[in-house]
């Protein structure tokens, strides 16, 4: 490995800067009222692709409804998906609750503080390790995500896609180097603070950065360029009609997803795929994928949702039918009342409001 970068920044020094500015700065977070593991976890898994003002709500919520391990092992999924309905990326609350069973099963409701075992548990990868093992157990074991990249990518002039696996290896191995031996759970927390502050992707505040005379990015003034990143694939685009199905009773009828791929396991408006059918001939569809004889009235709103691979253009039709069964296990007639109950995606969520003409 190459160590000239090293070479040129005095660690204790940047270790030093860096913990007296967040132990005067660091955020105030419901999760950092104590390093209790199962809180850090349970933060980290949610702070995975979203925002920290977005998790915030979710997380005291969750946290109530289950505040240690065994409650949250036996829950129903579906509650569990309820109390993550809106948070996105719902595999993460699946292994998240996989893996706590696993946790109180295995491990007596302890989580393992050994990193193979702990790496072991579904859905914790070494970002989610190391954060679990240097927040909660001291470890001086690094965390390394996108926004730990940027900051040390700056830091050490590292000009590596970030991308690429092999160059999230290098980062790995470079805080593994220049974490504090004596306080690891400050300094990586500290080093988030700093990318969410201060050290952000576009237009870093240099000037209030407490390792700004470490950062070699700053001295050679190119810190605007990184990191380095490759554009990703162009996403992909596909339409569907979504049908707001009522019968006489004034029930609708609901779908649930496969149990996997895609917001697995929640619940949906039934959706026809618009690019496959030609002249809208959505009946005969229906009654072959779904056994459902309905009259489509007309479109009543449109969403766009951007996931991260792929966007729905979602046309809403309102929909009547004369039945009052199904034979679809997928489906379920439901009173407005009852569908409170079940846990929605957000394009269908945006779908309620227009149920009985609202």
């Amino acid at each position: 490995m190459n160590d000239k970068r090293l070479e040129q920044i005095n660690i204790s020094a940047f270790q030093e800067d860096l913990l007296r500015w967040y132990e005067e700065n660091k955020r105030d977070l419901p999760w950092r009222e104590n390093n209790d593991a199962y809180r850090v976890w349970v933060s980290e898994i949610m702070l995975q692709q979203t925002k920290v003002d977005t998790v915030i709500p979710y997380f005291n919520r969750f946290m109530k409804k289950y505040p240690t391990v065994y409650e949250l092992a036996e829950a129903e999924q579906q509650d569990v998906l309820k109390q993550w309905e809106g948070l996105g990326y719902y595999s993460r609350a699946r292994n998240l609750q996989t893996a706590v069973r696993e946790v109180v099963e295995t491990y007596d409701g302890k989580i393992p503080d050994d990193p193979k075992q702990l790496g072991d548990l579904k859905g914790v990868g070494p970002y989610t390790k190391g954060a679990i093992l240097s927040i909660a157990y001291n470890q001086p074991i690094p965390a390394v995500d996108g926004n730990v990249m940027r900051v040390f990518s700056r830091v050490l002039h590292i000009e590596e896609d970030i991308a690429l696996s092999s160059t999230k290896k290098l980062f790995e191995y470079y805080v593994a180097e220049m974490i504090s031996k004596e306080d690891p759970s400050s300094f990586n927390q500290a080093i988030m603070d700093l990318g969410a502050t201060i050290c952000t992707p576009k237009q870093p505040m240099c000037m209030f950065c407490p390792v700004m005379e470490h950062c070699q990015a700053y001295v050679d003034g190119i810190q605007e360029k990184l990191p380095v990143k490759k554009k990703a694939k162009k996403q992909q685009k596909k339409k569907y009609i979504a049908l707001l199905i009522q019968n006489q009773e004034g029930k609708y009828i609901i779908e649930k997803r496969p149990d996997s791929g895609l917001l697995a396991g929640l619940w949906q408006f039934p959706m026809i795929p618009a690019d496959d059918i030609v002249k809208k001939d959505w009946q005969p569809w229906l009654e072959e994928n779904y056994g459902l004889d309905v009259d489509i009235k007309a479109s009543c709103t449109s969403i766009k949702h951007v996931f991260s691979h792929i966007i729905w253009n979602v046309d809403v039709h309102k929909a009547i039918t004369n039945q009052e069964t199904v034979k679809d296990d997928r489906l379920k007639f439901v009173s407005l009342e009852e569908l409170k109950e079940f846990p929605f995606p957000v394009p269908h969520q945006k779908m309620i409001p227009f149920l009985e003409g609202k």
